[in-house]
């Protein structure tokens, strides 16, 4: 009843074409299709390996995978990866699949960086994601707004998250 999900499987630098990055595009979407199969096999327990992701979306691609929605102000879904989060407007948790909230799940990190800031997620694995200096600026920023609007949907949880150490791993997730 436990299984192990590796992010770099789906959503890793080894999975984008050779020597082209998408730092402001690339989402956990595929990390979150491997939750709902591991899901749908069973598992009680997932441990949840984070560790070589091409992305910083704040994982806003997994929730979504499992019937989250990402809003802007016109109720249509936000675009893919981090930088879409900049027109985040709400997020729609209700259809979210009600099995993980049952589930144990573990998070495998070996980094303690928060969501944004000099140590933060974009600022120091952005550029190796391919984000330029002004990139970086941006995923930051928004990487901000998405947790106040998380803070908004489901309550001060999501924003003392954000702010713990270990919240910037894997771009955030």
């Amino acid at each position: 009843d436990t299984a192990v999900v590796e992010m770099a499987e789906a959503s890793g630098l080894q999975r984008l074409p050779a020597g082209v990055f998408a730092p402001l595009t690339a989402s956990t979407y595929g990390s979150g299709e491997l939750l709902r199969a591991a899901l749908d096999a069973g598992a009680r327990t997932i441990v949840f390996g984070v560790g070589g992701s091409a992305t910083t979306d704040g994982g806003a691609g997994m929730p979504s995978a499992l019937g989250a929605r990402f809003l802007d102000a016109d109720g249509e879904p936000v675009a893919p990866g981090g930088g879409g989060l900049a027109d985040l407007a709400s997020a729609d948790l209700s259809d979210l699949d009600p099995r993980f909230a049952s589930v144990e799940c573990i998070l495998a990190s070996d980094v303690d960086n928060p969501l944004t800031g000099p140590k933060g997620a974009p600022a120091v694995y952005g550029p190796q994601k391919g984000a330029s200096p002004d990139d970086v600026e941006a995923l930051d920023t928004a990487l901000a707004h998405y947790a106040k609007v998380l803070g908004e949907a489901v309550g001060v949880k999501a924003a003392e998250n954000a702010a713990e150490p270990r919240a910037g791993a894997a771009g955030a997730v």
